[in-house]
């Protein structure tokens, strides 16, 4: 008899234990998916948003700001360079413009003396005012001649074609002036082509 109760006490907890306090039937071998899972699932179907999405819609963003800034710098650098270059050339055409401008007059009295039918001595006359003209247009532009003839050689602005044997020149000194030299202030334009002086009488002394 006490056996039969204590299988029937067994049989009824089971019963219990497999339907639940409030009766519904609960199947143990169900289980639940991890909410990690869950969540990746519901992102990838477009049912739930997507954390990482806005991130890079964000960082996409960004870059294309950064693309369309560099650009700009870029054509506006260009355009500061082409601008930079049509003002030098600007200048440069002023300052040649004004320099050209005043030898025309020298220009124009060369083409005088060219169809001049004076004597040899009236058209030396007329070259040598129109030297001069051309040297105050000179001094006007800061532009001066380099001193040569009895000069000690300086090959710092004179350049020798050769010697000559000269007794009545010092040694080392410049003879004779082949071409002009010229500088413009302390800037030298060219040298002065000269023949340097080789006084052998004052050696020996």
């Amino acid at each position: 008899m006490l056996e039969q109760e204590t299988e029937e006490l067994k049989a009824r907890g089971f019963k219990e234990a497999a339907t639940g306090a409030t009766g519904a039937k609960i199947d143990p071998a169900a289980e639940l998916p991890p909410p990690d899972e869950t969540l990746a699932e519901a992102e990838a179907t477009g049912q739930a948003p997507a954390g990482g999405q806005t991130e890079i819609d964000q960082l996409k963003a960004e870059r294309d700001q950064l693309l369309d800034r560099l650009a700009r710098m870029q054509a506006e650098f260009e355009n500061a360079r082409k601008r930079a270059e049509r003002e030098k050339a600007e200048f440069r055409d002023h300052v040649t413009g004004s320099v050209v401008e005043q030898f025309l007059p020298v220009l124009d009295n060369f083409e005088l003396a060219l169809k001049s039918t004076g004597s040899v001595e009236q058209l030396r006359s007329g070259v040598s005012l129109i030297m001069k003209q051309m040297e105050e247009i000179l001094q006007k532009l800061q532009v001066s001649a380099i001193p040569a003839v009895g000069e000690t050689f300086d090959p710092r602005v004179h350049e020798a074609l050769g010697s000559v044997e000269r007794d009545d020149v010092p040694d080392q000194h410049v003879a004779e002036e082949i071409r002009r030299g010229y500088k413009i202030r302390e800037r030298l334009l060219r040298p002065a082509l000269v023949r340097v002086a080789h006084n052998a009488k004052q050696k020996s002394e």
